[in-house]
């Protein structure tokens, strides 16, 4: 059985080289993802600024030391989905990017807060915080889109008052990755973050 960090650990154990002098955290060093539906890699590119031309196959633990050296973008397709990362995951963004009918996916952090967003055909439709999902977080057209998706995670972090079995960060970004993997009907872990895809440069 997994662990409920599994998804977060396997995310920073293969975005973060080891050689780093601290432990590496997604909050400090930051995070920013977008899985769309319905894109044409083409025009992807186009709005992402990519050059299709500099495709080169990559694997995600590569993708760091690349885009530090030239700022390239991981791209991954997955049946019906596409994520690029590092990419813009709030609102604005995603709601143009899903005009006309695509769907899009967005999740970031940094040392100052977290967020999930599902956009469709230019319209929000739910996002939240991860870290505290209750209703005063939620917004969007459907707050409670998701719910049925939901069960068995745990996003809510712990209070000072929980003692045994606490929700800490990570098993809350696992769980908004694990309900990305639900969305999107794919294996995280097989499906994207261990299997190689691509790398593309920007458009100059």
């Amino acid at each position: 059985m997994r662990s409920p960090t599994y998804l977060h650990d396997l995310l920073v154990s293969t975005l973060f080289d080891e050689e780093l002098d601290a432990d590496p955290d997604l909050e400090t060093l930051g995070f920013s993802a977008m899985w769309i539906k319905g894109a044409d890699l083409g025009a992807l590119a186009r709005r992402c600024g990519l050059d299709l031309t500099t495709r080169t196959p990559c694997h995600l633990s590569e993708i760091l030391d690349h885009q530090i050296h030239d700022d390239s973008r991981w791209v991954a397709e997955v049946g019906d989905w596409i994520c690029v990362m590092p990419e813009r995951a709030d609102g604005e963004f995603l709601r143009s990017m899903t005009e006309g009918g695509r769907e899009a996916l967005g999740l970031s952090m940094d040392m100052s807060s977290a967020s999930f967003h599902y956009a469709r055909d230019g319209r929000t439709v739910v996002a939240f915080d991860p870290f505290f999902p209750d209703e005063s977080s939620r917004f969007g057209d459907d707050p409670h889109a998701l719910d049925h998706l939901m069960d068995g995670l745990r996003f809510q972090i712990s209070g000072d008052d929980v003692l045994d079995d606490l929700v800490e960060p990570p098993e809350s970004i696992s769980s908004a990755l694990a309900l990305i993997g639900r969305v999107t009907g794919t294996d995280l872990a097989a499906d994207w973050f261990l299997a190689r895809h691509s790398r593309y440069s920007p458009a100059s």
